[in-house]
């Protein structure tokens, strides 16, 4: 272990009363470890280890990502799509990493002036009980305009997220790219779409007196005049991907959301 890692971050959710015990029970078996809460999290570490649920895990990978420390998850929430871990396999975890048994694996975020996601960043007129007309920009040059509730700017990570429920496709986040999909578009020929990585993506209002919605991660919220642009961060999360069977992308899928499989009878 310590030839990996020399200080290991324990963060537990202190909003989930389970957590912090959890976080007491791995701390005990890993001796270069301190135990914190997500609300103030440190930077002095190799590597952090969220207990929590999706959100907690969203929070740690945005705050790690800026000093490129890797991030691994044991879940405590209802779904824990991102985190590799459940509470009862702490000997297992720990014998993964003893055996530098791992891999590092970078995804992509997006950058909205100074704040960043992981998963996605969503955009609504100020008003959010009716639709907008947003216009579409890619490297400046417009490509449409949505009469929608908003829209999904999404990495291919947080395309099993909000994305997926607004009706985008599933992305592996081997994919360097992004997604922009309409929320409850007005019209039938409004559908996703998806464009490298590298591309400047701008959203205006049509109303030029309006001001924007943002929200990065569900978790970060802003208003802006009438437009945003968004690219990819320059740094990537990191997140500590365990070598086993079950974490490879597409059976993640079918555990987490029973991906193509058939209804029980």
């Amino acid at each position: 272990m310590e030839k990996n890692f020399e200080k290991i971050g324990i963060i537990y959710n202190s909003d989930i009363k389970e957590t912090e015990n959890l976080a007491k029970k791995i701390s005990e078996k890993i001796l270069n470890s301190e135990i914190f809460s997500h609300a103030q999290l440190k930077d002095d570490i190799n590597l952090a280890i969220a207990i929590g649920g999706d959100g907690t895990f969203l929070k740690c990978a945005r705050f790690y990502s800026e000093k490129n420390i890797p991030l691994l998850g044991f879940n405590v929430g209802r779904l824990g799509y991102l985190a590799q871990a459940k509470p009862n396999e702490i000997d297992f975890v720990i014998d993964k990493l003893k055996n530098s048994d791992f891999i590092i694996e970078n995804r992509l975020m997006l950058k909205a002036k100074d704040k960043i996601a992981l998963n996605d960043i969503v955009i609504k007129g100020i008003n959010c009980a009716r639709t907008a007309t947003l216009d579409l920009y890619i490297n400046d040059k417009k490509l449409c305009s949505y009469v929608a509730d908003g829209l999904i700017i999404s990495t291919p990570t947080g395309s099993t997220a909000y994305s997926l429920s607004a009706g985008g496709p599933i992305v592996s986040p081997l994919i360097d790219c992004f997604l922009i999909i309409p929320i409850c578009p007005h019209t039938l020929n409004m559908r996703p779409v998806i464009v490298p990585s590298s591309e400047k993506i701008t959203v205006k209002m049509h109303d030029n007196d309006e001001k924007l919605y943002v929200s990065c991660d569900g978790q970060v919220d802003f208003t802006i005049e009438n437009e945003i642009t968004i690219e990819k961060n320059e740094n990537y999360a990191k997140l500590l991907i365990l070598n086993q069977q079950k974490d490879r992308f597409y059976d993640i899928l079918k555990e987490k959301l029973h991906w193509s499989l058939s209804p029980e009878k």
